[in-house]
């Protein structure tokens, strides 16, 4: 048997994995569910990125704590469009440039992974 500690989003997670091929499959099987949800968030802002040219991303991987920005506001280079929470910190995601908002790809309690396009702007 092998230990492993596997941190997801801030979580600890300490598995026992059994080598041989019944008991083996089990714990390596029910984790790849839970990241599983984890990664649709991510795919699906690619596929409404396109709404506006210029993306906004996230930063560090965590939740969306609050959306501060609404379709068809302007902004500016620097002001907050979406606050994530990650480790109980409050981070907020800030509008790469000037521009108006085309598209918010996230929704309040989404997780989302770093680098992932919350929104976009014109």
């Amino acid at each position: 048997m092998k230990n492993y500690t596997i941190t997801v989003n801030g979580n600890v997670y300490d598995v026992t994995v059994e080598e041989g091929a019944g008991s083996g499959a089990a714990p390596v099987a029910k984790a790849a569910p839970k990241a599983a949800p984890k990664a649709a968030p991510a795919a699906a802002p690619k596929a409404s990125g396109n709404a506006g040219s210029i993306k906004v991303e996230a930063g560090a991987a965590g939740k969306v704590f609050k959306i501060e920005a609404n379709v068809g506001q302007a902004v500016k280079k620097g002001d907050a469009v979406v606050i994530i929470e990650a480790m109980k910190m409050e981070i907020p995601v800030v509008a790469p440039a000037d521009g108006t908002v085309a598209s918010i790809d996230v929704a309040v309690g989404d997780a989302v992974e770093a680098g992932a396009t919350l929104a976009t702007l014109n």
